[in-house]
């Protein structure tokens, strides 16, 4: 938006010119009484113009994609010309007032096209003024029109470079924010792939490391109780450990890389080697039946692989289940992610208790994208989780709602 120092420097430069031009006709004394009085009054009706109506124009941003009224412009403009041509008339000076009045004409002009016809226009209304006022001689038609044809000329090509300059600088302002819009998507994706590598060595590390160690722990402990029949010190070192290894397998898959992408395939291909790779690590039966009618968002597709891990490594801790059902549908607005397992169940355990199973972090990754989660017993037993994602056309807040 054009800035109000601006538009003062305009009051300046519209007043300065006016009043000169009042001293000139003031003391020119080719001018009666009566014809100062209407020159006076033209300069006065042009400032009042400017100050009641064209004024506001001069603040108006192409960027904005806002237009002057039509009405109201064509008003404007048309007092403006109304004004100029009865001074010329009275007095061929007044041609002076070109200097504010075609620029106000550019400003309260709705397309290029309207500005170059009112210069038209006023070039012809002044021309013909000056050669009335005149006599209509020779000299004064040749004189008259003269001055109002270069005048316009000068207006027109002025005003055409002065709107290209203008048009190019609102285009380069706005490829300037879409370059920085797109930098921080892709800093946004390089953090996000940053972040999964990092995850994926953490996992690897925790694979390669504690994983090992507690397994051979296991190993130790089970040799220990075939060499000491009944030893409960070492029954409770096989049990700690193992149930260590568990934690860490679950950790381990929770943070493995499994995010879709070009080379590895869509979110459906992702989730089904999610539940190949999970009933491998536990020889539980994993059936995953995933299809979505309408693709989401890159980002979209990682909350829900990371819902999905993070369900799947609750199933493999907690639940002692022997099979999984793991589908992605297409529901109304929603893309729904549903997992269920035939284990022990919820125990009496709610989403609002803080801390258990890591449910809470899930629920806090889904509300930042307008999701939503559901955890309820599953008939039959075991526990069912339901996670919906809204769809980019749907406005997330509302979605959340």
């Amino acid at each position: 938006m054009i800035s109000v120092n601006t538009r003062t420097w305009w009051d300046i430069a519209a007043g300065v010119t006016l009043v000169a031009l009042a001293a000139l006709f003031l003391v020119n004394p080719d001018n009666s009484a009566g014809e100062r009085i209407v020159l006076i009054g033209v300069l006065a009706g042009i400032g009042a113009v400017y100050a009641f109506g064209a004024r506001r124009f001069i603040a108006i941003d192409l960027a904005d994609d806002e237009d002057p009224p039509l009405g109201l412009g064509l008003s404007l403009q048309a007092a403006l010309l109304a004004l100029v041509t009865v001074g010329v008339f009275v007095d061929p000076n007044m041609m002076s007032a070109q200097i504010v009045v075609m620029p106000l004409i550019w400003m309260s002009a709705r397309s290029t096209v309207h500005a170059v016809i009112a210069n038209i226009c006023a070039a012809a209304l002044f021309g013909t003024a000056y050669a009335a006022g005149g006599g209509w001689t020779s000299g004064s038609i040749g004189t008259g029109f003269t001055i109002s044809v270069v005048s316009a000329a000068f207006s027109v090509a002025l005003g055409l470079w002065i709107t290209r300059i203008a048009t190019w600088g609102v285009e380069r302002q706005r490829l300037l924010e879409e370059l920085t819009a797109t930098q921080g998507e892709l800093e946004a994706a390089h953090r996000e792939a940053g972040a999964a590598t990092e995850r994926e060595r953490l996992a690897r590390d925790i694979h390669d490391t504690i994983a090992q160690s507690l397994t051979s722990i296991v190993m130790l402990a089970q040799r220990l109780r075939l060499e000491d029949t009944g030893s409960e010190a070492a029954q409770l070192i096989e049990e700690t450990a193992r149930e260590a290894l568990v934690e860490a397998r679950a950790l381990v898959a929770s943070n493995a890389a499994v995010t879709p992408s070009a080379a590895s395939g869509s979110l459906e291909a992702s989730l089904v080697r999610l539940g190949e790779r999970f009933e491998r690590e536990t020889a539980v039966r994993v059936a995953v039946d995933a299809h979505l009618e309408v693709p989401l968002s890159r980002d979209l597709e990682v909350v829900i692989l990371r819902c999905a891990q993070e369900g799947l490594a609750n199933i493999r801790k907690h639940a002692g289940a022997t099979a999984v059902s793991l589908s992605l549908a297409t529901e109304r607005d929603f893309a729904v992610l549903v997992i269920r397992d035939d284990g022990r169940g919820l125990g009496g355990y709610r989403l609002a208790d803080e801390g258990g199973f890591g449910l809470v972090g899930m629920r806090d990754r889904l509300a930042l994208v307008g999701g939503s989660l559901q955890v309820t017993d599953a008939p039959g037993g075991g526990v069912c989780l339901t996670v919906r994602v809204p769809h980019p056309s749907v406005h997330p807040q509302e979605a959340f709602q």
